[in-house]
C-alpha cells in the first residue's frame, strides 16, 4: 500500500504535471509546425527551385521488382523534417530569450530600502530632536 501512496505523491508533484501539459502542448505545437512546413513553406521553395515538391525528392537505392516495393532514400522528408526542427527550435529559443529578459529585468529592478533596525531608528529620532535644538 505504501508504494501506491508514493507513486501517487510522485504523480501529483507540480513538476510532473507542468511536464505532462508541457509534453501535450507540445505534440500538439508539432503537429501546427509540420503543417506550417508542408503546406505553407515548402510550396513556395519548390516552387522557386522549379516547381520541385520536397516530399517527393528520393533517391532510389534498389528498383521494384515484382512483389517488392523501391527501396529509397527519402531526402525530401528529411528536409521537411529538418526544417521543422529549425522552426521549432528558434520557436523555443525565442520563448526562452523572452522568458530570461524578462527574469533579468525584474532582478534589476531596485528592492526597496531595508527598514532601518529598531535601534538605526533610535539614533534617527536622537539625531532629529538635537537638530531641532
Amino acid at each position: 500500500m505504501g508504494m501506491i501512496k508514493e507513486f501517487k505523491d510522485f504523480a501529483m508533484k507540480g513538476n510532473v504535471m507542468d511536464m505532462a501539459v508541457g509534453i501535450i502542448i507540445g505534440g500538439a505545437f508539432g503537429t501546427i509546425v509540420k503543417s506550417m512546413v508542408d503546406d505553407v513553406l515548402m510550396p513556395p521553395i519548390g516552387v522557386l527551385m522549379g516547381g520541385v515538391d520536397f516530399s517527393d525528392i528520393k533517391i532510389p537505392v534498389k528498383e521494384a521488382s515484382e512483389g517488392a516495393e523501391a527501396v529509397t532514400i527519402n531526402i525530401g522528408s528529411f528536409a521537411n523534417n529538418v526544417i521543422s526542427f529549425l522552426i521549432v527550435a528558434f520557436a523555443v529559443f525565442m520563448l526562452v530569450k523572452v522568458m530570461n529578459a524578462a527574469k533579468k529585468k525584474e532582478e534589476e529592478a531596485p528592492a526597496a530600502p531595508p527598514k532601518p533596525s529598531a535601534e538605526e531608528q533610535r539614533l534617527i529620532e536622537i539625531r532629529d530632536i538635537l537638530a531641532k535644538k
